[in-house]
């Protein structure tokens, strides 16, 4: 009897909840382009733990890893629940969570992680879509079913002793800071943590190692192998609400094949000088919904992946059904990102009612040869741009590893206008129908870039209702097929609409067919 009463007892608060869900994120799914599940917060049991009665003491220096442990296996013997984390700096190591756990922080609540690389072993696992090993992350969870972040505190990776740093990122203080802890140096104005760090750099190809073999020789670089600092991976139905994600030692929150995934009020910040400091990383996951959230990072703000070569297209697990709303990204090399790791495929976005201020891109799509996978369904709308330092929106099929920005600095795109066309197959990335309307930019260096490859070009883009403003260039077409460009409003210094190896492109109602591969200026 007793269980009986339990379980309706859980059936209603579960039909609570997401009837409140409904009601609160509802309007968002009307007139979707596309099917998609509501996202709804997982419901968990009310059993309640302290975690001052494990043993932890929130003094900032005792270590709390073990009464994490005790702490998680405790409420996990009694079907799960919450376990509070109260006001109190929670020194500690690695914590893993476990289904049915809800790890809520309260006010003044601050979870500090330690930069012992000895409490951080090394474990097999994916980064940057690749197939590699790192140290195990701060916060990890695996296979899971209800698992949540919420409250009101902070999370800190204490980031600053795992990554590199370049010179031109940071202040003189911050440099001396820095190189004061030993360390070594690639070159006089790129500095690794330790010598393990650089040895690891060295034997990377961008950002994991390759030919490494023996237990001795990952060892031997284990400081480079920066893990993310909130892993969740193949875990159902996943809530994160409220907390503050701060300072990681590479990618801040990354999902991996999760599905009914909820962010929602949080905040997501890195230095702006963050090596692979990504805010959120949302990999080959399903019915995903990001909403009312900052973030404020040292690379890609909100991004969407799937795996990366021929590790993501064995994965074959795309990312679809994700909508973005009301978030704004401050620093940042790209405010709402796709790729590059998009080998597994995206479809079916939807993205609304974001405001992006001081990235160095606004919109980034970005892959290159090899990768493979399918982008398409993509839907944008209603998005607030400020100090851009490069493009409002970007397409780069020539993407090398580097920032907008470097790229720029280096002249990259005066490097990528071959002709030659590869042959079409199963590692020729694709980006095609993806929708773009009611955009606005105040200063950019320009308003847009399409960049495909020769032999598959950027197709089936419109672009409806774009005005920019204070911008130094217009747009660049280049190997694109199909651009629709409506009620297109540029102010630029020195104004220009150029196209080259592009064909069927439609500017404000005027149609030009076929472009050759000399530029090409077309009319507004």
């Amino acid at each position: 009897m007793r269980k009986a009463i339990f379980l309706l007892c859980a059936c209603l608060s579960a039909l609570c909840a997401n009837a409140a869900n409904d009601g609160k994120y509802g309007h968002l799914y009307e007139n979707l382009p596309f099917e998609m599940q509501q996202v709804t917060a997982p419901v968990f049991p009310g059993n309640e733990v302290n975690l001052k009665d494990f043993g932890a003491k929130g003094d900032g220096s005792s270590l709390c890893t073990d009464a994490f442990a005790k702490a998680i296996d405790a409420l996990a013997q009694k079907g799960g629940g919450r376990l509070v984390v109260p006001q109190g700096v929670w020194y500690t190591g690695p914590i893993t969570l476990k289904s049915n756990i809800n790890l809520h922080l309260e006010k003044g609540a601050v979870i500090l992680f330690s930069p012992d690389l000895d409490l951080y072993p090394l474990i097999s696992t994916s980064f940057e879509g690749l197939d590699t090993r790192r140290c195990q992350s701060p916060i990890s969870g695996y296979n899971l079913v209800n698992v949540a972040i919420t409250g009101d505190g902070v999370i800190d990776g204490n980031g600053e002793y795992w990554r590199p740093v370049k010179r031109e990122k940071v202040t003189d203080k911050q440099w001396k800071a820095f190189t004061s802890r030993g360390g070594a140096f690639k070159n006089p104005k790129f500095w690794f943590p330790s010598a393990g760090a650089l040895k690891g750099d060295s034997l990377a190809n961008m950002n994991v190692p390759t030919g490494v073999k023996t237990e001795a020789e990952w060892n031997s670089i284990k400081h480079y192998l920066r893990p993310v600092m909130v892993s969740l991976v193949n875990c159902k139905n996943v809530w994160l609400n409220g907390v503050i994600f701060q300072n990681s030692p590479a990618w801040n929150i990354h999902p991996l094949m999760c599905e009914n995934l909820l962010v929602e009020d949080v905040q997501v910040r890195n230095p702006a000088f963050a090596q692979n400091g990504d805010g959120i990383d949302i990999e080959s996951c399903k019915n995903v919904l990001v909403v009312n959230s900052t973030f404020d990072v040292g690379d890609d703000g909100i991004c969407i992946k799937s795996g990366k070569d021929e590790d993501g297209r064995r994965r074959g697990v795309p990312c679809e059904n994700v909508i973005v709303n009301g978030c704004t990204v401050f620093k940042g090399h790209g405010g709402f990102v796709v790729g590059s790791e998009m080998s597994g495929g995206v479809k079916n976005i939807y993205v609304s009612d974001c405001q992006f201020l001081g990235t160095d891109v606004g919109l980034r799509f970005k892959s290159t040869r090899g990768r493979g996978g399918v982008v398409e369904d993509i839907h944008i709308k209603n998005i607030s741009m400020f100090d851009i330092q490069t493009d409002a929106i970007t397409f780069d099929l020539y993407y090398g590893g580097k920032s907008a920005v470097e790229s720029l600095e280096d002249g990259d795109e005066n490097k990528q206008k071959d002709t030659k066309k590869f042959k079409v197959d199963e590692t020729t990335p694709c980006f095609r129908d993806i929708n773009i309307s009611h955009v606005i930019c105040r200063r950019a260096r320009r308003a847009a870039y399409f960049n495909g490859l020769p032999e598959m070009p950027v197709a089936n883009v419109t672009i409806t209702d774009l005005e920019v403003n204070n911008a130094k260039e217009g747009i660049v077409v280049n190997n694109t097929k199909g651009v629709t460009l409506s009620n297109i409003s540029v102010s630029a210094e020195g104004y220009t609409f150029t196209a080259r190896n592009s064909a069927d492109i439609t500017v404000n109602g005027k149609a030009y067919g076929k472009v050759g591969g000399d530029a090409m200026t077309l009319d507004f």
